[in-house]
């Protein structure tokens, strides 16, 4: 398979923004987070809303001595017990390890700053014990910043913005996920719980690209998409996307890639149990991405085919593993052999053709702007001969002329979201 540098350039580009690291940076006392035994749902649907948040009020007393004898620490395993803001019977603690942000405010001060108390590497205050408000911490000018150790947030006109959640729709997220428990680097999950009850669960690639309106190419805006009752998980990717989104090395100028069974399991041994520990589990399971998150998607699902019911790829990089020496191993090939499976597929791309196989490798070759055109119909097609049955377990989309970046992808991904969510 031929391929031109400036879309592998793409793909090695689309989709990298900077993952978000937690405030402190400490691994934790307990290590790594998630896992199997991390007590994961056994199916059904879940309330949504938010999680449960650790059931009883921690005690003041007590989290102020843990954050002096080890501040990243406490918070990090604080992040996943309780999530900051942590509740003490006195109210909903706030925590700052920013010396220059030394105040904070919100709906319960009517956005005047109130200052924090000064601590021994961190300064502290109080929020009152209410739902749905909304806060900030501020410097000595009054300049407001997010929490960034808020577990619930939102976006507004200024930009990222911290909340004590209410039964409304919002973000909330885990750090550091995989810490001791994957031999991949550590992320930052993110999951968009809709309002009311929990019938879909979508793990999505990419995940600092899918919500945050400053993203590349604008992001996803996948929260102004997401249909009723779905929950989204967004997992970030790290510098080793390109690495953990592949099945097999291939050589793009230098040989890269091929750690695609280490992030299957990472997903399928910790952050979906994470997830259900968290939210519980639908019953209605499925992964979703573009380009490189795409192709690992459809890995995913052939690697774990009786834990999903949808995979969604848009633009996916299905030529991988046969850009430089034919390995065999694309997946297109890999679904040829391997025949029906029990999940619906959904495929599409922008581009177009012409389509040719110009170097006799098998896989169909795609130019600049094609947009993986070409290899999307392939794998479409090996899998109608499979035994998929198109508009019931398999779905292709072609946007003619549509770019490989998030614009594109925001623009049509409501469509796999509806497919998704009629199943």
């Amino acid at each position: 398979m031929k391929i031109h540098a400036s879309l592998l350039l793409a793909a090695l580009l689309c989709a990298c923004g900077d993952s978000e690291s937690s405030g402190g940076g400490g691994e934790g006392a307990t290590g790594g987070r998630g896992g199997a035994g991390a007590g994961a749902s056994n199916g059904g649907s879940s309330d949504g809303g938010t999680s449960d948040g650790g059931g009883a009020p921690t005690d003041l007393d007590d989290l102020l001595a843990r954050l002096r004898a080890d501040r990243d620490a406490t918070l990090l395993d604080e992040s996943y017990v309780h999530g900051w803001p942590v509740a003490v019977e006195e109210g909903l603690v706030v925590v700052s390890t920013d010396p220059t942000l030394s105040s904070f405010g919100g709906d319960f001060s009517e956005w005047a700053p109130v200052a924090l108390t000064a601590d021994e590497g961190f300064s502290w205050g109080l929020l009152p014990a209410e739902p749905a408000q909304r806060y900030k911490l501020a410097d000595g000018a009054g300049t407001f910043a997010a929490d960034p150790w808020a577990r619930a947030y939102a976006y507004d006109d200024f930009g990222e913005i911290s909340l004590v959640p209410g039964p409304e729709a919002h973000l909330e997220r885990f750090f550091e996920v995989g810490a001791g428990a994957s031999s991949l680097e550590p992320r930052t999950v993110r999951v968009w719980l809709p309002e009311g009850r929990v019938t879909h669960v979508l793990f999505v690639h990419d995940g600092q690209n899918l919500f945050d309106p400053e993203a590349i190419w604008g992001g996803w805006r996948l929260d102004e998409s997401a249909p009723a009752g779905m929950m989204l998980v967004g997992i970030d990717n790290t510098a080793a996307r390109m690495d953990e989104y592949t099945q097999v090395p291939d050589d793009i100028g230098e040989v890269v890639g091929g750690l695609g069974d280490e992030y299957a399991a990472l997903v399928e041994e910790v952050v979906r149990p994470l997830v259900a520990d968290q939210y519980g589990e639908p019953a209605v399971v499925g992964t979703m991405g573009s380009s490189l998150g795409g192709l690992i998607s459809l890995h995913i699902g052939l690697t774990y085919p009786d834990r999903y019911d949808f995979i969604a790829s848009l633009s996916g990089t299905l030529g991988w593993g046969s850009i430089g020496a034919h390995t065999g191993e694309t997946l297109i090939e890999r679904y040829e052999a391997a025949g029906l499976q029990p999940f619906t597929v959904y495929l599409d791309s922008g581009g177009d053709g012409p389509c040719a196989d110009t170097d006799g490798d098998g896989i169909q070759d795609d130019g600049d702007g094609s947009d993986n055109y070409c290899e999307t119909v392939q794998m479409r097609d090996v899998l109608a001969a499979d035994g998929w049955v198109f508009d019931e377990t398999l779905f292709h989309w072609h946007e003619p002329g549509a770019e490989h970046n998030e614009q594109a992808w925001a623009d049509r991904v409501f469509r796999p979201l509806g497919i998704f969510a009629a199943m």
